[in-house]
């Protein structure tokens, strides 16, 4: 048997882990750009294509249907209809009802830390940014008193809510995390034994399903940076929230978009915080909480909650975690130097940055992509991502498949883990080359070619290439021309964190 032949024979058994002679059950990967405002990772374990499809199904529409109550970016939406009414009791959806529950719930239970009018600090920051400079004491004062007042009143009797204030108000502190789980619950209930959905980062795994799951470190840069940790997780939720992704930017000096209701000041102190929890409100509730909170506070908090466990990245560098948390990792190799090494000069490295072509329709698969590096000879050195639905279409990128490049795969690039990290925008992906090649080796100086290339089903393809002359002393960039799949794409040859 060819090495093409082999190494197709071991990607579809990773990727269909699940077999037995008597049922045959897959794993069946699906991927959609702007779900919600960001990306969205389904992974579903059926008997056959059809359940996976019918599934698949089930998770999007209920996704909509709570997004069209939930949403505060959505002029329709019930909770939009809803707040553009003052003083008047109104009955509301289970679900709207159940959410401002949770987050008058999770308001008194961090003192503050969570609350929904944090939208009104959010505003005040933008506004300031935009003209390049900090909000007064006194715009931070008048954020912080609109904040303490209530917003609303509930009538569990009656099962309505009466809106009271002006406040600015977003639900999204863990509405993302919520819908989550009832998508997953939708899955289950049209067939799937065992479900995972990941949608920006918040992930919620229901039934007989078993993931691995990265933590993205806050300090990287690329999708495929090592993560800070790696766990592995069934019937649990599991949300991040971080600063490293989205903020402002005032003076060339970066601010958090996650503000404090108490000070209308951003959360400086925590990098990133993750927390694991049976129920997804209260991961993706106490992820953002606790990037507020002192480490003192989550820890008291987090003590008095069943099956909770957490872990904090603070801004000095330190890792503070959970004490039942080690339980959950799974141990990895370390590398260890036996002998002294010279001390190496400043080196450089390659960000690749692109950006997914949008299709006329607000929601889209994402397409294959392959991103991979080639020497002067044209022969594959690294392979930087892999991102597919079904392994009997690669040989769509066909550039990336052929002469055997395919024997690589399991080297360059990870099939089985999802990525718990801080929310980003959809279609946008960062990848880093270090300039090591499968094996972990420095490649030598000299010429190298990036790839990028993208294909659907059956469907378009293209395929973007860049020389880069790879020396480790002249920073370079390149703005690559877009196609019909990847809309923009461009290297960046220097100096990064």
């Amino acid at each position: 048997m060819n090495s093409i032949k082999t190494a197709a024979a071991l990607l579809f058994s990773l990727a269909l882990p699940f077999a037995n002679a008597q049922s045959p059950i897959t794993v069946h990967v699906f991927h959609h750009e702007n779900v919600l405002g960001t990306s969205l990772e389904l992974k579903l374990r059926t008997s056959t294509d059809a359940q996976a499809t019918q599934a698949e199904t089930a998770v999007l529409r209920e996704i909509d249907r709570e997004n069209s109550i939930l949403s505060a970016w959505s002029s329709t939406s019930e909770f939009s209809r809803w707040i553009r009414t003052h003083g008047t009791p109104v009955h509301i959806s289970p679900e709207l009802y159940d959410v401002l529950s949770l987050f008058d719930r999770w308001r008194q239970q961090t003192g503050g830390a969570l609350d929904a009018s944090a939208e009104t600090a959010v505003r005040t920051w933008k506004l300031a940014a935009v003209e390049d400079r900090e909000p007064t004491d006194a715009e931070l004062q008048k954020a912080v008193a609109t904040m303490q007042h209530p917003h609303w009143t509930l009538d569990p009797v009656h099962h309505t809510a009466t809106h009271l204030d002006n406040a600015p108000i977003a639900l999204n502190s863990f509405a993302k995390s919520y819908i989550s789980g009832h998508a997953a619950d939708a899955a289950l209930a049209a067939g799937a034994t065992g479900v995972l959905v990941n949608i920006g980062g918040d992930i919620v795994l229901r039934g007989a399903i078993t993931e691995r799951i990265a933590i993205t470190d806050p300090r990287a840069a690329a999708e495929n940076d090592p993560p800070i940790d790696l766990l592995r997780l069934s019937n649990r939720t599991i949300a991040t929230s971080g600063d490293y992704r989205r903020g402002f930017e005032i003076h060339g000096a970066h601010y958090s978009h996650i503000i404090d209701p108490r000070t209308a000041e951003p959360a400086e102190s925590i990098l990133s915080s993750t927390v694991i929890a049976p129920d997804p409100a209260t991961a993706g509730a106490l992820a953002t909480a606790f990037s507020v909170m002192t480490p003192a506070q989550s820890r008291k908090l987090a003590a008095s909650m069943p099956n909770l466990d957490y872990m904090l990245v603070l801004r000095d560098g330190r890792t503070l975690t959970s004490r039942n948390w080690s339980t959950r990792e799974i141990p990895r190799l370390q590398t260890v130097a036996y002998a002294p090494q010279k001390k190496a000069a400043p080196s450089l490295d390659l960000l690749i940055n692109l950006e997914l072509a949008r299709l006329d329709d607000p929601r889209y698969r994402r397409p294959y992509v392959a991103v991979w590096v080639e020497d002067a000879d044209h022969f594959p050195v690294r392979t930087l991502a892999l991102w597919f639905q079904k392994a009997r279409w690669l040989p769509e990128l066909k550039s990336w498949y052929h002469d055997d490049q395919i024997r690589n795969l399991a080297e360059g690039t990870d099939l089985s883990t999802t990525v718990s990290s801080a929310t980003r925008s959809p279609g946008k992906y960062t990848l880093r080359w270090d300039g090591k090649d499968n094996a972990g080796k420095p490649v030598k100086p000299g010429k190298y070619t990036i790839l990028i290339e993208a294909s659907r089903e059956h469907g378009t393809y293209g395929l973007m290439r860049q020389e880069i002359n790879w020396d480790g002393k002249t920073a370079a960039q390149f703005n690559l021309s877009g196609n019909k799949e990847i809309a923009s794409a461009s290297l960046d040859y220097g100096k990064h964190n």
